[in-house]
């Protein structure tokens, strides 16, 4: 059977749809429908595609297939089997509204092609060129011919019409009657004009609050110039106050001139009293220097006469000393031995009260307590072993358990080094990636990085001074001839040379280094090379004979200057490239070619040979790789692979610590339960050995006691044989001591004896000396005094004299220097001219000048500038402030005049809305008046909703339906036909 039909009411004239066709879209493999103006109709069975086309249609003009409610996706309109679709609408483009006819002429095609991985809309003209593809574009042009195909009066899908008849919510209705009406759009336009102009009147605010402080200037600027006025005033007293302050230094140093010749004639008459005073202690000097001579002569003689005496005395002395000390070493060791007897007759005393406690012990026990020991002594024991049977068990576990935690140690150490390797080598990774996204966006940074470009800026500074600009640093210009594939080759055997720069001639070089230095680029490697010089050409003789290419053959540059280098400097002509170990090796050591210096394998690997000695060195890992690629994308996304996966390796350490953690953590807790246990055990264990040693002593004690007693006496008996043996020994010391005291007084009877009988010729060589060192200290006193007036006369007198003289001297220089200075400023005569001089000292003169340069300074603090910039900067500021002003007050004018066109356009706004109102209760009404039904429908634009009342006259009930969907083909009793409302 049929399905409702499916209908299309166009226009007439620009923007109707002339023609549509499908291929793979939907149900339809490949249709086209031709169009006419106004109504078209289109019928046919259930499933045939009428929808389809109306789908076609949304998705033609922009729709997206969630909008179309018949897909998530707009690879789910392709047909079943199919790998594409294609929508090809065709639009008149003719009249006066018609859309940019000099570009599409008058048929303007739309083609949507459909693809499982993406969807492209081109615009062609009627010829079927492609005219645009963006988004924009289509846009546009449906907002050209108000082609909104989401608005349900424009196109109305099945999907949307039961919705709406399924609705049975007064907003939802709403809603759908305000985007209908296009309402929704307008106002939204409203509100979004109203937001712009409120963020528009904050700004001309900004605008006229920006001027205020410019107004507040002026102000400031008025009472700067009125105060820099006083600030002239100051100035020129200031001058006058400098003038006399020149000529009042010639003034005062001609005062001085006259203060200083005095006192050059009081230094010059002290002069005579100074010499006087020399003069008397000189004969004083060569008096006492006779009397000391002749003292010294006697007492030279009464030394050698003493002398004999004094030594005497002095070995009698010793001797003394000597016995004196003996005597009390003896005395100190006799009260030593006594302190010891004394100590072995206390012990012998204890020993004697231990034999007597220990025999009335011995009557006390009897021979039931021995019993009843003997058996708790057995219990004791029996419970002592099974304690230490367990106490060896806690021990091995707990042994167990340290040993497991050390492991359990190691393991969490071992994963911490593996995590900090890993978070190591993702940093070096992500410093790797940037760095190469730096290099993608400037290749220069890949040699050098930024201290490179500074350099370059520096250059670029200095590059007048240079006889030829340098080149540098080389890697930036080189490129590679076969790809990418010999990037790390090439890198590794061209090595620092990459960073490299070159210079003309030595003065360049030095002025590049400077340059260095200046951007912090310390180790700047620099190659004097002649820029003239052609591009070398190398016979083939003088190649390796080999099938592998040459670092030579592998580059490229536009400067003939850098290949020239890299061959003289790195011999790249003579470098072998190879893609393994193994060729390498055929060609090395086998093959032996010549003119061969080495040979570099794809990873970086250098072999050669010098001689017999064959030598393979590994990849430099120093050396940085990639910086020759054309493109570091493959590198970056490697790079990125790597991360990610040393992140994922981090995780899992990190993951697999917190297990070996949570199991410490048990094995601890496991470890100090032992440990408990085990301390709780070695207590109980000790508790009863010490109850067994407490029976054990008990019992022991009445099976011992008549050993200890005999023992006891026997100590006793040894005791007091040692005790007479140190009591004889003390004796003998006794005698040493005496014979000591005895040798002792008569050592002190010859020392009194010799000191009496030497008495009188020690005390006269006593006075001697006493007089001569009295002597020598008025000799000293005297040439001391005499050397004080020869200094006074020398360093006071005579050099006060000299540098009286010399301060006179200057000051006749300086009166002369400061005359001409101020001669320089003013004449004297214009200073007499200003009236009689008030005796003002310069210092004065200084200080009022000071003060008015301070005050002056002050001042001029406050206004940097001069009176005339300041006249200037009001002149320009007030043209200035005026402009601005003028430029606000239009500012204001325009957006009133927007403000106002707004509230136009919102009461505009407001009647049409009232309007479409009416005309749709209007409506509404009539069409029910011709169905012969009542009923009404009501809408509330402050409220926002919308609803409809309709009562049946054929319903005995009078009941009234509310709800759309009561509404979809009205019924008058239940075997009446339905009807369309």
């Amino acid at each position: 059977m049929e399905d409702p039909i499916s209908g299309f009411r166009q226009r007439s004239g620009s923007g109707i749809v002339k023609r549509v066709r499908l291929e793979n879209f939907m149900c339809h493999s490949s249709l086209q429908i031709e169009l006419g103006d106004w109504v078209n109709f289109i019928t046919g069975q259930n499933g045939s595609g009428k929808s389809a086309i109306l789908t076609a249609l949304c998705v033609a003009f922009g729709c997206r297939a969630k909008g179309t409610q018949r897909a998530s996706t707009l690879k789910d309109f392709i047909k079943t089997g199919c790998s594409y679709a294609v929508v090809h609408v065709e639009l008149k483009n003719q009249g006066e509204d018609a859309f940019k006819p000099e570009i599409y002429g008058d048929v303007i095609v739309i083609e949507r092609r459909i693809s499982g991985t993406a969807t492209t809309t081109v615009l062609k003209d009627q010829q079927g060129k492609k005219v645009a593809s963006r988004k924009e574009d289509l846009r546009e042009l449906v907002e050209h011919f108000n082609i909104d195909v989401e608005n349900p009066c424009v196109i109305m899908s099945q999907d949307k019409s039961r919705e709406f008849l399924h609705s049975g919510n007064d907003k939802d209705k709403f809603k759908f009657f305000f985007k209908a009406t296009l309402l929704q759009q307008v106002e939204d336009l409203l509100q979004n004009i109203e937001k712009q102009l409120e963020k528009a009147n904050v700004v001309v605010a900004e605008l006229e609050g920006s001027i205020r402080p410019i107004e507040r200037e002026l102000n400031e600027l008025q009472e700067k110039i009125k105060n820099m006025e006083h600030v002239e005033e100051i100035s020129q007293q200031a001058k006058q106050l400098k003038k006399k302050l020149a000529w009042a230094w010639v003034y005062d140093v001609d005062k001085q001139l006259a203060e200083q010749n005095a006192r050059i004639g009081k230094l010059k008459d002290r002069i005579p009293l100074c010499q006087a005073k020399i003069d008397r202690q000189i004969g004083q000097v060569a008096k006492l220097r006779e009397c000391f001579a002749l003292k010294k002569s006697e007492i030279a003689h009464m030394m050698k006469k003493t002398s004999e005496i004094r030594r005497m005395k002095d070995e009698l002395q010793q001797t003394l000393a000597l016995a004196t000390k003996e005597k009390l070493k003896l005395e100190e060791e006799y009260g030593r031995k006594f302190n010891q007897i004394q100590k072995m007759m206390n012990y012998v005393r204890s020993l004697q009260q231990q034999v007597q406690d220990t025999q009335e012990q011995h009557a006390k026990n009897t021979q039931a307590e021995e019993s009843e020991i003997a058996e708790k002594l057995k219990e004791l024991q029996n419970e002592v072993a099974s304690i230490e049977s367990m106490l060896a068990r806690l021990k091995e576990e707990e042994n167990a358990l340290s040993e497991c935690m050390q492991q359990t140690n190691s393991e969490i150490k071992q994963i911490n080094e593996m995590i900090q390797n890993y978070d190591m080598k993702h940093r070096e990774i992500s410093n790797t990636i940037r760095e190469l996204q730096r290099n993608q966006t400037n290749k220069v940074t890949a040699f050098g990085g930024d201290r490179v470009i500074s350099l370059l800026r520096t250059i670029e500074r200095y590059h007048q001074r240079f006889q030829s600009p340098p080149i540098g640093p080389i890697g930036a210009h080189l490129t590679l001839n076969n790809g990418d594939v010999w990037a790390v080759a090439v890198e590794h055997a061209i090595g620092r040379l990459l960073n490299a720069f070159i210079v003309t001639n030595h003065k360049d070089s030095l002025l590049l280094r400077t340059c260095a230095r200046e951007a912090n680029y310390s180790d700047l490697q620099i190659i004097i090379y002649d820029f003239s010089l052609p591009r070398l050409n190398i016979p083939p003789h003088m190649l390796p004979q080999t099938r592998h290419p040459t670092t030579l053959s592998l580059l490229h540059s536009e400067i003939h200057t850098v290949l020239n280098v890299l061959v003289d400097m790195g011999n790249v002509e003579r470098q072998v490239l190879v893609r393994d170990y193994d060729a390498g090796k055929a060609i090395v050591f086998d093959q032996r070619v010549s003119n061969l210096k080495e040979v570099y394998t794809l990873d970086g690997s250098r072999m050669f040979s010098r001689g017999s000695v064959q030598t393979v060195l590994p990849p430099n890992k120093r050396v940085r790789t990639g910086r020759l690629c054309s493109s570091y994308d493959d590198q970056i996304n490697e790079l990125k692979r790597q991360g990610l996966s040393v992140q994922e390796e981090a995780q899992q350490c990190r993951r697999r610590k917190r297990d070996v953690e949570e199991k410490l953590q048990d094995l601890q807790e496991n470890l100090r339960n032992v440990k408990r246990r085990c301390a709780n055990a070695d207590r109980d264990l000790t508790s009863k050995r010490l109850a067994i040693q407490d029976f054990d002593n008990a019992y022991e004690a009445g099976t011992s006691s008549a050993s200890t007693v005999d023992e006891l006496y026997q100590e006793i008996s040894k005791v007091q044989v040692e005790i007479q043996e140190r009591k004889m020994s003390l004796e003998t010391f006794q005698v040493r001591i005496g014979e000591a005291e005895a040798k002792t007084n008569d050592l002190k009877a010859s020392f009194e004896n010799l000191s009496e009988s030497a008495k009188g010729d020690i005390d006269a060589f006593e006075e001697a000396e006493r007089e001569m060192m009295e002597i020598e200290q008025n000799l000293c006193s005297a040439e001391e005094e005499k050397a004080h007036y020869e200094g006074v006369m020398k360093n006071r007198v005579l050099k006060d004299i000299q540098d009286a003289e010399k301060h006179h001297q200057e000051l006749e220089n300086l009166r002369e220097e400061s005359s001409r200075k101020a001669s320089i400023l003013c004449p004297e005569s214009e200073i007499i001219a200003l009236g009689d001089w008030d005796g003002s000292t310069p210092e004065q003169l200084s200080a009022q000048v000071t003060r008015l340069n301070q005050r002056l300074e002050r001042e001029s603090q406050r206004y940097t500038e001069s009176i005339d910039e300041l006249r200037m900067s009001y002149e320009n500021k007030e043209r200035k402030i005026l402009s601005k002003q003028k430029r606000n007050r239009a500012f204001r004018e325009k957006l009133n005049s927007c403000r106002k066109a707004l509230d136009l356009r919102r009461s505009k706004f407001q009647r049409n809305a009232n309007y479409l109102k009416r005309q749709l209760t209007w409506q509404f009404n009539t069409h029910l008046r011709k169905k012969g039904i009542s009923g009404q429908i009501k809408v509330s634009y402050e409220e926002k909703t919308l609803s409809v009342e309709v009562k049946m006259p054929q319903d005995a009930t009078s009941s009234t339906v509310r709800d759309t969907r009561g509404l979809s083909g009205c019924c008058k009793s239940e075997n009446q036909p339905r009807h369309s409302c």
